[in-house]
């Protein structure tokens, strides 16, 4: 052998050494049991087509929205969970009323155009104003001329524009509102992504609270004639809106497994439960939401009790800005037990995952150990390992008080689903049921595999190591933008 293929094939002995350390032999038998429960009798699609016939979309704060909590909580108390419970807390609750918007290239003279309102804009609203391209709405599209939009409404691609600067930021929708804002703007137009004229919602808003401008999306289409127009000469826009907000309570839906040998140090898992209104939230994210609550199915049904507890949860109000997330973290730091949460596992629209994600480095050996034996079992499962991080799931919370966070990593929305995010279209007949069984049967492997570890070796950050975190993953300039940048440099 050369040497450096002895070295290499050293190298490759460790490794293999390690992995096998960070795992146990007994979740060979373990996992082999998760495969077949699942595989055989999964309700994660049966459960999600009931509700998406019988309730509709998760809004929270509407009627449905307390459907959906009760929903889960029923579901979770028929599979036999006893330590079961609502964490009720209070939310600005916001829904949207009637809404139109015109085009024209005069005051008067204006066309009506298709659009929906962007969540947390105002309870009510008419500006009647020029239109301005602001192009992919980031800070240095205003830095160019920043006087260009004050008294003005901007029109901005959600997106990155194609031809855009390499490095372009490709800001949240709540960000670009954010920075319009900022400018002096007194309206917000959004041009969606996605094609054949597919309206997107969502929040405009960083911080949950309503925002003093109109906010409102446009298709794609319709969008990008408008800035060709714009390039021809001036454009007007009138806006008219009413929305209700007001303050009401929401559920997070929470199942707790308490651990065999180390029952102080918890594994949080969760998806969101709550969706948006225009369709039903198939996709968004009921694939992920309800995953988690056949997870906590197969864990009850093959009596799974690994040494850390595990706490399923259906967090409500993401969409409208991680509000049950947020209120789990903050009770979660006043009872002081925000440092027994050792992992958070997100389920938001993951599905058919071929590996697993983390944002910490130093589980690699664990995670890609508990999916070498995934990998063993179902050679679809490609064992591909991801380290980052990202914003606006309810990983953030956690993640901000320095909490290790991951889940499914690779795989694909079904059926092409992807340009109905948010959208008018997120409606059942998109889920595709073996998807939604390996997203339940890999995700059970990796919960029980950090909940069972013997060690986890990610360790909370502390205050400096989470802003070196956030630095590093890039995510300094849009938590300036959204007000949660809590260090001072």
């Amino acid at each position: 052998m050369k040497k450096t293929s002895f070295v290499l094939g050293l190298g490759l002995l460790f490794l293999g050494n390690s992995l096998h350390a960070q795992t146990k032999p007994e979740w060979n038998e373990v996992f082999n049991k998760i495969n077949t429960e699942v595989s055989k009798n999964s309700n994660a699609y049966n459960s999600l087509k009931i509700s998406s016939e019988t309730i509709g979309h998760r809004l929270t704060g509407s009627e449905n929205g307390k459907k959906a909590e009760q929903f889960a909580y029923d579901l979770l108390k028929s599979y036999g969970f006893t330590n079961l419970r609502f964490e009720p807390f209070e939310v600005e609750s916001w829904s949207r009323g009637k809404i139109n918007v015109t085009v024209g290239s005069t005051l008067q003279d204006q066309h009506n155009i298709k659009s929906v309102t962007l969540a947390h804009s105002p309870v009510k609203a008419e500006v009647n104003l020029e239109l301005v391209d602001m192009g992919n709405g980031v800070e240095d599209d205003y830095l160019a001329n920043p006087d260009k939009v004050k008294g003005k409404i901007a029109l901005v691609f959600l997106g990155v524009l194609p031809n855009s600067k390499a490095g372009t930021p490709s800001l949240h929708r709540s960000e670009k509102t954010a920075l319009a804002t900022k400018y002096g703007a007194k309206g917000m137009m959004l041009i969606n992504t996605a094609p054949n004229g597919v309206l997107l919602t969502g929040t405009a808003s960083v911080t949950g609270k309503l925002i003093p401008i109109p906010a409102v999306c446009v298709g794609r289409e319709d969008g990008l004639a408008l800035r060709e127009q714009l390039a021809k000469g001036k454009l007007f826009s009138h806006i008219t809106m009413n929305n209700f907000s007001g303050m009401i309570k929401a559920r997070n839906v929470v199942a707790t497994i308490p651990g065999k040998s180390i029952p102080t140090e918890k594994i949080v898992i969760g998806g969101h439960l709550d969706s948006w209104d225009l369709a039903t939230g198939a996709i968004d994210n009921g694939i992920g939401s309800f995953s988690v609550l056949d997870m906590a199915r197969t864990f009850i049904k093959l009596k799974l009790n690994p040494a850390r507890t595990v706490e399923f949860v259906m967090f409500m109000g993401e969409e409208e800005g991680l509000l049950g997330s947020r209120a789990y973290v903050k009770d979660a730091i006043k009872n002081k037990t925000i440092d027994q949460i050792r992992y958070m596992l997100n389920y938001d629209m993951t599905f058919d995952p071929k590996g697993y994600s983390t944002s910490a480095e130093d589980s690699r050996d664990l995670i890609t150990g508990i999916g070498t034996i995934a990998k063993n079992i179902d050679t679809s499962f490609t064992n591909m390992f991801r380290v980052g991080a990202g914003l606006h799931s309810d990983n953030q919370p956690f993640m901000l008080q320095g909490v290790p966070t991951g889940g499914g990593a690779g795989g694909g929305l079904p059926k092409n689903a992807g340009p109905c995010y948010h959208a008018d279209c997120d409606v059942f007949s998109l889920v595709e049921e073996n998807g939604m069984k390996n997203t339940v049967r890999f995700g059970s492997m990796l919960l029980y595999g950090i909940a069972d570890a013997t060690e986890i070796k990610s360790k909370h950050f502390t205050d400096e190591e989470t802003k070196n975190f956030l630095i590093k993953n890039n995510l300094k300039e849009p938590l300036i933008i959204a007000g949660e940048w809590r260090w001072k440099d």
